[in-house]
């Protein structure tokens, strides 16, 4: 995959904190995990352990939408990974699918493949190049909710959806909204629909705003983010979603895509 084309966790950095607005340090990603992994159970519940792992990746391109997801899996007593792709797509549209996928960071990943026989876990550019076709994403211009607007003092604004499954449980929202040091925007947070929580950061002279949503009456989750660009660089939003994404998924959300909307 060319970088010209398509962009990817490979070379995003962690944003910095400073900015116009105080905001919760940064979650950090695991050292050297630019990759999205889950724990997969076995398909018969009276059997303990998990039976093998997933890893995904969602390329990213020119503004910042999800292109392709790419995917690999490994099962216990394998020799080499495999394409995943089916697997992906199915774990985001069959319920039962998604309750034996649990999203996990590259450090547990690294235990559970060695305790299951598999020795040490491949380096992430190794995995990458498991990765066979993938699944191509619909690509489109931005979608426009609303009419183009710029925020008073900002060159530009930008709008973009993280979309996720169903799943969040009341432990998983718990952990979510401590970790973004989230506002909440509704006394019950069990509500079937709207705005959960609303949470600030600036980075460097960027001001960026995201709120958690419950949509479809709770059939799906968002995490809608607007950016407010002080000039023409767009550095900092490929590492932000990729953080608000990988903080979801290790809550309990699968991301499913990645939307500019403006």
């Amino acid at each position: 995959m060319s970088t010209s084309s398509a962009r990817s966790g490979r070379s995003a950095r962690q944003p910095s904190r400073a900015g116009p607005w105080p905001g919760p340090a940064p979650a950090p990603l695991p050292a050297g995990s630019t990759l999205d992994y889950y724990l997969i159970r076995p398909d018969n519940a009276a059997v303990a352990g998990p039976a093998g792992i997933l890893v995904e990746e969602f390329a990213l391109g020119e503004g910042y939408s999800a292109v392709r997801l790419d995917s690999t899996g490994w099962t216990a007593g394998s020799r080499r990974w495999q394409d995943a792709s089916a697997f992906s797509r199915g774990m985001r549209t069959d319920a039962g699918l998604r309750e034996r996928v649990v999203g996990v960071s590259r450090q547990e990943v690294e235990f559970v493949y060695r305790h299951l026989g598999g020795g040490e876990l491949p380096g992430e550019e190794t995995l990458r190049g498991y990765f066979e076709e993938g699944t191509r994403l619909p690509g489109s211009a931005p979608l426009r909710l609303s009419p183009a607007r710029v925020t008073a003092g900002f060159f530009e604004t930008r709008g973009y959806r993280i979309l996720f499954t169903a799943g969040l449980d009341p432990d998983g929202l718990t952990t979510l909204l401590g970790t973004w040091r989230m506002a909440p925007r509704q006394h019950d947070t069990a509500a079937p629909t709207g705005i959960v929580g609303t949470a600030r950061r600036g980075i460097g002279r960027d001001a960026f705003t995201w709120e958690l949503r419950r949509i479809g009456a709770g059939a799906a989750w968002s995490v809608d983010l607007t950016a407010d660009l002080a000039g023409n660089r767009d550095d900092a939003i490929g590492p932000l979603l990729r953080e608000l994404t990988t903080a979801a998924r290790l809550a309990g959300l699968i991301p499913v895509t990645i939307e500019r909307f403006r």
